[in-house]
């Protein structure tokens, strides 16, 4: 007990580096497991760089960002999955406070986001959500003692050429993820990341606009084929009406 009270000072450093909108702001954006320059977060947060910078430097300290320099460039990315992870369940668990859209473009972006995006390396949105349920209801995955990859998943993987006999690591080879937007588990874990690589590598998935991605008119077919379910099913809903992004 007492080993636990002592990481109390621990804990609350680490919550207080996210407990700003600022730094929470740019590591919501590193999600898209790019990296970005000190620039780019400057002004996706609105600060000066030199605030920027300020706030990038606490969250290398923290153990949260990593970096590395090119030129007078300086690049920031996620320390790695299990910060990725902490990221999008806290996300996950926050209030949703989401506004209306002010605009028809904003509704739109908001709706893609929102059907499919990456969560740093992994698949996640409404179609990540879907994704699982379909490998659930054909028993590709286990979950009836913590998420787990069953033989015939294994048999699915290996046809799909996503990686499953991994060497033993930190990474657990499937883990659940508290998706921010649908507020159901997708799949994480290096079966995920493998799965949603291997989706782009086959054209089945592209990228869109910033975090976002889409199924492609033949990945839509190929994927609910591959899953055993109807097209429509992982189709994304119709696109806001005219009028449904204004306050």
């Amino acid at each position: 007990m007492s080993s636990v009270v002592g990481g109390g000072p621990e804990l609350a450093r680490l919550a207080a580096l996210l407990a700003d909108d600022t730094r929470a702001r740019m590591c919501l954006a590193l999600l898209d497991g790019r990296a970005w320059t000190a620039g780019e977060l400057a002004r996706l947060a609105g600060v000066a760089p030199s605030t920027a910078s300020d706030h990038l430097s606490r969250l290398v300290r923290g153990g949260l960002l990593a970096e590395e320099r090119q030129g007078r460039h300086r690049y920031l990315r996620l320390a790695g999955p299990a910060v990725a992870q902490l990221i999008e369940d806290l996300a996950g668990h926050a209030p949703s406070s989401r506004t209306p859209a002010r605009s028809l473009r904003a509704a739109r972006a908001d709706a893609a986001l929102a059907y499919a995006r990456t969560c740093y390396d992994h698949l996640a949105g409404r179609l990540a959500v879907l994704v699982r349920d379909a490998m659930l209801t054909r028993r590709l995955l286990d979950d009836t003692a913590g998420l787990a990859v069953t033989p015939a998943g294994r048999d699915w993987l290996t046809a799909l050429a996503v990686p499953v006999d991994l060497p033993p690591g930190r990474r657990p080879l499937v883990r659940d993820c508290l998706d921010w937007t649908e507020r159901r588990p997708h799949l994480a874990g290096a079966v995920g990341a493998g799965l949603c690589r291997r989706l782009v590598d086959l054209g089945w998935l592209v990228p869109g606009t910033g975090r976002a991605v889409r199924l492609t008119p033949a990945g839509g077919p190929a994927l609910a084929a591959a899953l055993d379910v109807d097209p429509a099913h992982l189709a994304p809903p119709p696109p806001p009406a005219p009028n449904s992004g204004r306050a």
